[in-house]
């Protein structure tokens, strides 16, 4: 009888009228490297992977086969709750003069003169140009406009110092079928990282959804059964900084996975060089692949190391107790960006809720919060 041989072996181990092996030595060594390198990825994913470094394509129960025998385990974290004292001489958040405006305009959310220089060419008309002569500012118009995104009110219950609603409205309209609002966020995005030292065009980008209510005004809606929300679903392609790059709204009936080719391609198109794209669970799978396969990118996909998942463990190389994970919560990596852009957004109780039939505008509405959060950085922080 022929002994069996460990996969560590130079020789493949195989039986007297058997098929070779799967893996031979020097698969094992990347596929030891793969797991190395991405401890919480599912055998799929790792599978994929390894065809991609070695070329050669086997199902998951193989995978699980070839890391049991290397003695690669997955393990579970253990739950722990850490009570953390506040550290002295932390940086103070809150308001600061910056946000108390009402010296320089009757509202805060009026755009000031270092504000309204960085997008004024955006809303004037250019000189020269034919049309109706104006009747009301421009950047009064604006301010109306922001005025209604931070306090959510009706269009017409605008103040009486701003122009007439109807003009408000029309105006409005008309900045959002000629895409002004993203265009403004696209270039203040840009400044904002020539300011922080980044490449003005990221080459790394992170994708989520949030899911909100809808009020009874109508225009498409649904309900996400997961979150328990009968309204809208937001999709985001942002930045390793948080900033938004694309943006799609849909009904929220509608999954992640299935609203993720609209968004990612509509960031592609804007950004060229994008490479890598980081995601949760949900965009995993047949997803990630197509969306690798229809733009060209790296898709990442970045799991908590929960009592579901786990993390691949190498005992040979790692200690049981750092491979345990001892947190009740855990930042991920790459991904709490994006849900801090969630939170950004709704600063403005305007984005709290989907209160327009129509999604360009819903979508708007989130293109000018971003904006408006970009002009307060860029006209005040130093």
């Amino acid at each position: 009888m022929a002994t069996k041989r460990s996969l560590d072996d130079s020789a493949p181990s195989v039986h007297p009228g058997g098929r070779p092996p799967a893996l031979n030595p020097e698969h094992i060594a990347a596929l030891h490297d793969i797991v190395t390198q991405h401890a919480q990825a599912s055998l799929q994913e790792i599978a994929d992977e390894l065809h991609r470094r070695c070329g050669v394509r086997v199902c998951a129960a193989t995978i699980r086969r070839a890391l049991r025998a290397q003695g690669v385990v997955r393990l579970k974290p253990v739950r722990r709750v850490f009570t953390r004292a506040p550290a002295k001489g932390a940086k103070r958040y809150g308001y600061t003069a910056a946000h108390r405006r009402e010296e320089i305009s009757p509202y805060s959310t009026n755009l000031t003169d270092a504000e309204w220089d960085l997008v004024a060419d955006l809303f004037e008309r250019a000189r020269g140009q034919r049309g109706t002569p104006v009747h009301y500012s421009r950047r009064e118009l604006v301010n109306a406009c922001s005025y209604v995104l931070r306090t959510g009110c009706a269009w017409r219950l605008l103040p009486e110092t701003f122009p007439p609603w109807q003009a408000v409205y029309k105006a409005f309209a008309r900045w959002v079928e000629a895409g002004v609002f993203e265009q403004m966020q696209d270039r203040l995005r840009e400044q904002w990282r020539a300011r922080m030292g980044r490449a003005s065009t990221p080459t790394a980008a992170v994708i989520d959804a949030q899911s909100n209510r809808a009020s009874p005004q109508g225009g498409g809606s649904g309900f996400d059964a997961a979150k328990k929300v009968k309204g809208r679903k937001r999709n985001l392609v942002v930045d390793t900084m948080g900033l938004l790059i694309a943006l799609t709204v849909t009904a929220a009936s509608v999954q992640d996975r299935d609203a993720a080719a609209a968004v990612v391609a509509q960031a592609c198109a804007k950004l060229p060089k994008l490479e890598k794209l980081y995601t949760d669970g949900a965009y995993g799978g047949k997803c990630a692949q197509d969306i690798e396969q229809a733009h060209h990118i790296r898709v990442e996909v970045v799991r908590p190391g929960n009592g579901t998942t786990g993390t691949l463990h190498d005992p040979k190389t790692v200690s049981e107790q750092a491979a345990v994970v001892s947190a009740g919560f855990v930042i991920l990596p790459k991904r709490w960006v994006v849900e801090r852009t969630h939170a950004w957004t709704e600063r403005w109780r305007r984005t709290v809720m989907h209160h327009d039939r129509k999604m360009d505008v819903s979508a708007a509405w989130v293109w000018l919060a971003e904006a408006r959060m970009l002009l307060n950085r860029l006209a005040y922080q130093v």
